[in-house]
């Protein structure tokens, strides 16, 4: 079989377009053009400073996550205080309606009750007033009658 010349473009590992010619399909020997990269594993034989600094790094995430949780907690709590004070209020103001209905609703009960007892008097004093009419009426036909009769003997 001829060898075959592919390029291949791999952006990822140059700026230019870096390519890959191969001579052979089963030739392993590869052509790469590519920037130097920089490594960035630590060559410090002092790998405790490191490792001391991730451990700083991750508690000062921890105690970031935690500052974050009670600040929400706070706010939670905030925003359940202000709910109950505006249920403390809502309540207030449903009870003094309540109240205004009740003092109004007991006024008018009272205002019925004197009509209904000025009425009660006044019909009182005018049946007394017809039988005080009607007995005088009696009497005066009683009257008329005894005449009537003492006339006839």
């Amino acid at each position: 079989m001829a060898s075959l010349n592919i390029p291949i473009s791999l952006p990822k590992f140059g700026h230019v377009g870096a390519t890959i010619a191969r001579r052979s399909t089963w030739n392993p020997n590869f052509f790469l053009a590519s920037s130097p990269r920089t490594l960035q594993a630590t060559s410090h034989p002092d790998g405790e400073a490191a490792r001391e600094k991730a451990s700083e790094a991750v508690q000062h995430g921890v105690d970031e996550a935690v500052k974050t949780g009670e600040n929400m907690k706070n706010k939670a709590a905030s925003a359940a205080e202000q709910a109950t004070d505006k249920t403390k209020g809502v309540a207030g103001k449903i009870t003094e309606t309540a109240q205004d209905v009740t003092e109004k609703a007991k006024q008018k009960v009272q205002d019925v009750w004197g009509s209904a007892v000025d009425t009660a008097q006044k019909a009182k004093d005018t049946v007394i007033g017809k039988a005080d009419d009607s007995k005088e009426a009696i009497k005066e036909n009683v009257e008329t009658a005894k005449r009537s009769m003492n006339s006839k003997n």
